[in-house]
């Protein structure tokens, strides 16, 4: 298959280049050739950049398929310009032997759409008690080990999964959020949490747990990185880090660069996230952090829950948002606001997630031919209607965003098209 995409503005935030022009791809990568092809692309007045790669998508599968399946949030991905993606384990049951890793791998190659790289969990059951075989996850096809959202309270169980992580070079992925601290919390520890009279989670819970994070790498020297940072504590910390060596990256849920603890409003569900919406000054420091490189991507943190799980008071309801077809929208608000070039705004949902990830990403000559291309002056209605994953709910609800994906490419092929 050869294609022949034309007279759009090529952005590769890998080299930096941003020009309009044409790209060819032959076999399923970049090329420089300019021969016959089967299809031409129209990309005139359209944005050409590679795929996006989210490190943070529950495909919910197996276990909560009642809530989304393969086939739903893989068709969001694409809408979204997603064309690889990692998905935590917490599924059910979670992703701690190598069996299911396969079958999740397979299901995914099955359907060939994005590519799919799933995170093993850390310890079995993720009960924060054992540790899992990783080196045989690994084989299986895990690219990194993480708890998701649950708990490791056991600091010598986290001490032990960095050393041995360490010593095999295996990336750990981890929440900052000390679990004694924030439990019973439902939003953040602050003055809408208190006028409501809901439990909150204090910003320190995240900072001290970070603390402790940070001072097992330096003895154990493993690669960290630190999962859906929500705080300017916690922003501070990891450019210190940096500053300092350690091998440390961080990533920030897209939802957490726009909304702060008064979204909530009057107990919207939609806002009730895990690690909270927290101040106006929190979410002013990530952005800031996304900017000047401390939290190194931007992520989705696509969490389907099905109506069952909102329609519920504030404090029962279940934690998580759609986010896949958000991602782009939401990153190009952030780089207007930011006052930043395309490339630099474009680097932060795909070269850098992917550098973290360990995955190619680029518009190079011979690289995988996983492009989005995208009107950036597109207007999108966020509705129930619009959003193709199966989870319905998100804090934008309601609202018109920028940024349209209109062609999503896979190794070459059209898996999207508007």
């Amino acid at each position: 298959m050869r294609l022949h995409i034309r007279n759009g503005r090529i952005v590769d935030p890998t080299s930096g280049k941003d020009a309009t022009g044409d790209l060819y791809v032959v076999d399923g990568r970049i090329s420089n050739e300019s021969g016959k092809a089967d299809r031409v692309i129209d990309a005139k007045g359209l944005v050409v950049a590679p795929g996006f790669v989210d490190l943070a998508v529950r495909l919910r599968e197996p276990g909560f398929e009642y809530r989304a399946t393969l086939e739903s949030e893989m068709a969001a991905a694409l809408a979204g310009g997603v064309t690889s993606l990692a998905c935590p384990p917490d599924t059910d049951p979670p992703l701690d032997e190598p069996g299911l890793v396969d079958m999740l791998r397979r299901r995914a190659q099955a359907l060939s759409r994005a590519r799919v790289y799933p995170v093993g969990a850390l310890t079995v059951k993720l009960a924060g008690e054992r540790l899992t075989e990783m080196a045989e996850l690994a084989e299986a096809g895990c690219v990194a080990f993480s708890q998701a959202n649950a708990p490791l309270a056991d600091t010598q169980v986290l001490w032990r999964a960095l050393q041995y992580a360490g010593t095999y070079g295996f990336p750990v992925w981890l929440r900052a959020e000390d679990a004694w601290l924030a439990r019973g919390g439902v939003a953040h520890g602050g003055e809408v949490a208190t006028r409501l009279g809901l439990p909150g989670i204090p910003a320190f819970a995240e900072t001290i747990a970070l603390g402790t994070l940070l001072e097992l790498v330096r003895a154990t020297r493993a690669r960290l990185h630190v999962c859906r940072l929500s705080s300017a504590g916690g922003v501070e910390l990891v450019r210190a880090a940096k500053r300092e060596g350690l091998p440390v990256t961080c990533d920030v849920a897209v939802h957490h660069l726009h909304l702060s603890e008064r979204d909530v409003g009057y107990f919207d569900a939609n806002c009730r996230l895990d690690p909270p919406l927290r101040s106006e000054r929190d979410r002013d420091a990530l952005a800031r952090g996304l900017e000047d490189g401390t939290i190194d991507c931007a992520c989705s943190d696509h969490t389907p829950v099905d109506d069952d799980g909102k329609h519920l008071p504030f404090a029962e309801a279940e934690p998580g948002a759609t986010g896949l077809e958000l991602l782009l929208p939401l990153t190009l608000k952030w780089g207007e606001a930011r006052k930043l070039g395309l490339a630099k705004t474009l680097a932060r949902i795909s070269a850098e997630p992917a550098r973290v990830l360990g995955v190619p990403s680029g518009l190079a000559h011979g690289a995988p031919a996983d492009i989005a291309i995208f009107d950036p002056a597109g207007t999108l209605r966020i509705t129930a209607q619009t959003l193709k994953s199966q989870g319905k709910h998100t804090p934008f609800l309601g609202y018109e965003l920028q940024g349209r994906v209109r062609y999503t490419l896979v190794a070459g092929s059209v898996v999207y098209e508007a």
